[in-house]
């Protein structure tokens, strides 16, 4: 082969390659265009996450829906009332949430309690928008039961064996969802524990990942 042809080859090669110039961001990671964002994800406010126009449910953020990569729990009999359907998808409706003990099992979550974020309107408990960098939760519906835990602490356990003491401030709502007050996300699964950063930095635990399965307590 000659030289020439030998150079074109390798310099087809060469843009054939995926850019390593920039990162490409999952769920909740940062982006400036929607070139950043992987796959069907679109860029809101610095962040890639779903795209509400084409009703895509990639993220589990601001209400652990359907679309998260762990089910939602049928322990102690909770069983689902039924299903809502948008988007062209039908999600679970729960009312019942696993029976809390002195380490139920969750799925931690990431949302965004601040104005304008991806969690919907203010909290159910103070009626108040949040900093994402304090150390609260919202809770699948059975578990908020009927704001009882409101401002109130919990303990949360990662597999890493950190822990994080967290306020419950709001619901992630099992029942209701795919409209402006939730943010345009599907029903809660009856078993999520929704934090904010200020919970995931203090696990020491990757935002970008979603999801991650905790143990939890009342304190």
């Amino acid at each position: 082969m000659s030289k020439l042809a030998l150079l074109v080859a390798l310099f087809v090669w060469v843009m054939s390659l995926p850019s390593l110039s920039r990162a490409i961001s999952s769920c909740n990671g940062p982006c400036q265009t929607l070139n950043d964002c992987k796959g069907r994800l679109i860029c809101i406010k610095g962040q890639c996450n779903d795209d509400p126009d084409i009703g895509t449910h990639v993220c589990s953020s601001g209400g652990g829906g359907g679309g998260g990569k762990f089910p939602p729990s049928s322990s102690n009999g909770c069983e689902a009332i039924g299903n809502l359907h948008c988007k062209g998808k039908s999600f679970p409706q729960f009312k019942c949430s696993p029976r809390v003990t002195s380490s139920t099992r969750a799925i931690l979550t990431n949302n965004d309690f601040s104005r304008g974020g991806d969690g919907g309107g203010p909290s159910e408990c103070d009626g108040k928008f949040h900093h994402n960098s304090q150390r609260i939760v919202a809770l699948s519906t059975g578990w908020y039961n009927g704001g009882s835990r409101c401002g109130k602490k919990i303990r949360i356990r990662a597999r890493n064996g950190r822990s994080v003491l967290a306020k419950v401030v709001d619901e992630c709502d099992s029942i209701n969802g795919c409209d402006k007050v939730h943010a345009h996300q599907p029903p809660c699964r009856n078993n999520i524990v929704d934090g904010s950063n200020g919970v995931w930095h203090a696990l020491g635990l990757d935002i970008d990942v979603g999801e991650e399965l905790v143990v939890w307590s009342d304190a």
